[in-house]
């Protein structure tokens, strides 16, 4: 079995829970999963079984949009829902929809974060959970990310509770923690802040609409029909350029050979090249005007 699974990933379950499970449902130990989603997060998790494996990280490339809740006025260890509260601070007058859109816009585009204790950044061969439960600090690198969108959906004041609730969407690139986007928004409005929840909308050019549950999967392989739901491996790599080889050319390439710039059309920095209709090869330019090899996907 070879293709593409968009997962939708139910909160509460890892990543790795998730593909372990699939494992022993389609009876295949060659599966993984482009781009970890935190357990308490539900969503898009887009799965490579076989010799979509080869294209994981083609998958994790693609940009990520999100949707959740923050909550200004209380903030947690995990920044999240799931830690104990260690700050609060009341927020004693309702902060307006032009504040808030202001200060996301402050937060848009190029930016660093510090990936939070609680997460599985690893440093020094150990994960940042693991330094955070055992009462230790430790440096953590810099990350930098880019958020393509940030944008208020609703916001609702709390006048009870003196805190606010800002729902947001956020469509941003790998690697960004957004419980840490939001907190910096709430820091930067004058207050503490905690993520209540999220949901991953879109990854490795999947939306959630397009998502299979763990059961339908399971339904699916017990009515035989699962084939018919499996993306090709060709969907990580739609936004390439493609290039059709002569038999000359794939016997050329069979061997990892390169190819003179003048043989390609479209003349692009990475071409795909196929070969009898299949995809064989992830293809780059080189300053010296050959094509050569960045990722064979099969020499068959």
């Amino acid at each position: 079995m070879d293709g593409i699974i968009p997962l939708y990933k139910d909160r509460g379950m890892t990543s790795f829970d998730c593909v372990s499970r699939l494992r022993r449902i389609l009876k295949t130990k060659k599966i993984g999963h482009s781009g970890t989603l935190d357990p308490a997060v539900d969503g898009v998790l887009p799965i490579c079984v076989g010799s979509a494996t080869k294209v994981v990280e083609y998958l994790m490339q693609s940009g990520k949009v999100y949707q959740g809740e923050l909550v200004i006025g209380r903030a947690t260890e995990t920044e999240d829902f799931e830690g104990k509260v260690i700050e609060q601070a009341p927020v004693t007058t309702p902060l307006t929809d032009e504040q808030i859109r202001a200060a996301m816009a402050k937060l848009t585009g190029p930016i660093t974060q510090i990936p939070p204790m609680y997460s599985a950044v690893k440093v020094n061969g150990k994960r940042l959970y693991e330094y955070a439960r055992a009462g230790e600090e430790v440096t953590r690198p810099v990350r930098h990310v880019t958020i393509k969108r940030f944008e208020l959906v609703r916001n609702r004041y709390d006048a009870v509770h003196h805190e606010q609730h800002v729902f947001f969407k956020v469509a941003c690139t790998k690697g960004t923690y957004v419980r840490t986007l939001v907190v910096d928004l709430a820091r930067s409005l004058g207050y503490p802040g905690a993520m209540k929840w999220l949901t991953r909308l879109e990854s490795g050019g999947f939306t959630i609409d397009q998502t299979l549950s763990l059961n339908d999967i399971q339904a699916l392989v017990a009515h035989q029909t699962i084939d018919r739901y499996l993306y090709p491996l060709d969907y990580a790599l739609k936004d390439y350029p493609t290039m059709e080889l002569t038999a000359s050319q794939w016997k050329a390439v069979q061997n990892g050979g390169w190819l003179r710039a003048t043989e390609v059309q479209p003349a692009a920095d990475e071409v795909v090249l196929k070969y009898d209709g299949a995809t064989k090869a992830l293809y780059h330019r080189t300053a010296d005007q050959h094509y050569k090899p960045t990722k064979m996907f099969s020499v068959k």
